[in-house]
């Protein structure tokens, strides 16, 4: 089972499963020797079932050739709360002191390779300084998003009051690890048409949903739908670096799916869910029931709805097809963009220096204002025009002309007509929600699924998760908001996953995101919607500044360009609960960072 496939087909089902981690360390022996079976339950039924023969060695040592052993320091030379990047000959590994105690582990964030090192060390974990990304020290264990894999986790021992560091050579060169995971172990009267969990959406929420179902030993069938012809990718750089092929900026290759019994059914759209019946009833009317549903289907691009809106090299850029195709349409051409979203903003900077021409067309009177405030606005738009985009703002499109059936002219309602070869749409998105008007579950006035805090709809059984749900932010006094991020949707799949187990999970973490343009980025975290006030530090004009963004007399949200890792360290600070005053930041002492503040 499991693997890509457009129509399901039907399966001969085999008994196998390959045993989590935390059963494995609870594995106990019985007295003939054998290994004792495990105790699963599907749908509130107890079922035992044996481990392999020849279960995956615990032990990351088993082969002595691929072991190296290390010194790599002295006892002293770290402090308690400090880290050190350490070479062992064959590979680097993150040193860590924490309560006197020594740990370490895989230097480099699995996600995009961030330098640990140079990270945030709080409370037994590491927090990625790129995009926030959180590490176990003890275990290595990811806890926070974005990424999928975990770090390997090395041994280390002090002899003579030195630091030795016994690790995997194979570890040392991967610097990640993925989880152990069950396998699926259908049960007998499943047919081709019914499933336990059905995932509609394979975005990274519904991805880290099934991911999370097999790391916790859930051994029943996954399958996850997607109207996309690809399996889930990283959807990011479809804007950030546009001329990535699908199996480049691939998750999980296929091969991961057949493994971990986790069925892909592409080109597959669900029109309608009979909640009542637990039944999803699919556009070609191939209809599938399921136990627990989690609805992950993200957001629909809005369209242009002027004249001439058909004309043909006019894009949303929806899937790495549209994103190659705008490239190669743009090169040495016109382009027009419209939006000066993320997404606009991002394929501007991304075409600026292999179009002959750049435009951005933009509603409001400086790009991100309500995001990132007028003055961050403006230092960004000064780096964009440096680097030959044109910027035509407080001004919309009348019309789009064509020669041959092909974008030539788009027309401002400024009057100003502008050459284009092609244009990319980036005026926002709607939730992908249209399908489950009649279906009961609790949708609100902009299509945005209600959810609680364990990601539970008002439908038991119906889980949602991603940029279409409104859920409780702790960190704004769950007020319910919606936060359309890639390092949100990981969660959101996480908390649904452990929820639809029954583990009680509430989320409790802190929103961050990134945008990339012209080889810079700007990281932030919290949320900072309805900001009043904007207090910033460095300097501009040099796009060298920490923003944070106030309400009332609270910091909401942080945003920097070069200053890491301010952001992951306020991150860190809001996790933990505590509150930054206005006054902690406008003063530039930054002692309430470390653990001074109230």
């Amino acid at each position: 089972m499991g693997g890509c496939f457009s129509k399901p087909k039907p399966v001969e089902v085999k008994i196998e499963v390959v045993i989590p981690e935390k059963e494995r360390s609870k594995e106990e022996m019985s007295p003939n020797g054998k290994a004792s079976p495990l105790i699963y339950k599907v749908n509130g039924t107890a079922r035992h079932y044996h481990l392999e023969e020849h279960p995956i060695a615990s032990n990351p040592y088993h082969n002595p050739k691929d072991v190296v052993e290390a010194s790599v320091c002295h006892v002293k030379d770290l402090e308690n709360g400090q880290m050190r990047e350490v070479d062992l000959g064959c590979g680097k590994a993150l040193l860590i002191k924490e309560s006197g105690e020594f740990y370490a582990m895989g230097h480099k964030c699995p996600h995009y390779g961030s330098p640990l090192v140079k990270g945030v060390l709080s409370k037994g974990r590491v927090r990625c300084p790129w995009h926030g990304a959180c590490f176990n020290i003890s275990t290595g264990d990811i806890e926070d998003f974005p990424g999928l894999d975990s770090l390997p986790r090395f041994q280390v021992k002090i002899e003579k009051e030195k630091v030795y560091i016994r690790a995997s050579k194979q570890a040392l060169q991967t610097q990640r690890r993925t989880k152990m995971m069950a396998k699926c172990i259908s049960l007998s009267n499943y047919n081709l048409s019914s499933t336990n969990v059905l995932i509609i959406g394979a975005g990274a929420a519904g991805l880290v949903c099934a991911e999370t179902l097999r790391q916790e030993g859930f051994s029943d069938r996954i399958v996850m739908c997607t109207m996309d012809r690809h399996l889930p990718y990283d959807r990011p750089k479809l804007s950030k670096s546009m001329d990535s092929h699908p199996e480049q900026i691939a998750l999980r290759p296929k091969e991961f799916f057949r493994t971990y019994d986790i069925e892909v059914l592409t080109e597959m759209q669900v029109a309608a869910v009979d909640i009542k019946n637990k039944i999803a009833v699919f556009k070609d009317g191939f209809k599938m029931e399921y136990n627990k549903l989690l609805i992950a289907t993200g957001n629909t691009p809005k369209a242009l709805s002027c004249k001439g809106k058909e004309v043909e090299n006019v894009f949303n850029i929806r899937t790495p097809e549209d994103a190659n195709r705008v490239v190669k349409l743009a090169t040495s051409k016109n382009v027009v963009i419209v939006g000066a979203s993320f997404l606009g903003m991002e394929v501007a900077a991304y075409l600026a220096e292999r179009a002959h021409s750049v435009s951005l067309v933009e509603l409001e009177e400086v790009p991100f204002k309500k995001f990132f405030g007028e003055r961050v606005g403006r230092a960004v738009m000064k780096m964009f025009e440096n680097h030959r985009v044109k910027f035509y703002m407080q001004t919309e499109v009348s019309e789009l002309r064509e020669q041959e059936n092909k974008l030539k002219e788009v027309v401002l309602k400024s009057g100003k007509v502008l050459r284009a070869d092609v244009c990319v749409v980036g005026i926002g998105a709607v939730p992908a929600t249209g399908f489950l008007k009649q279906s009961g579950i609790n949708i609100d006035s902009k299509g945005f699924i209600v959810v609680n805090k364990m990601m539970q709809t008002n439908i038991p059984g119906v889980f949602a998760a991603g940029d279409t749900v409104m859920f409780p932010l702790a960190l704004r006094n769950n007020k319910k908001v919606n936060v359309p991020h890639w390092q949100m949707a990981h969660m959101h799949g996480r908390i649904a996953a452990l929820n639809m187990l029954a583990h009680g999970t509430e989320i409790s973490t802190i929103p961050y995101l990134w945008t990339a343009m012209f080889g810079k980025s700007i990281r932030y975290a919290g949320h900072g919607e309805g900001f009043d006030d904007v207090v910033i530090q460095g300097d501009l004009d040099e796009l060298k500044f920490v923003a944070f963004y106030t309400k009332s007399d609270e910091v909401v949200a942080v945003a920097s360009m070069n200053y890491d890792p301010i952001v992951s360290k306020v991150a860190e600070v809001l996790a933990a609960g505590r509150t930054i005053r206005k006054r902690d930041v406008e003063t530039g002492d930054m002692s309430w960072l470390t653990g001074k503040g109230s």
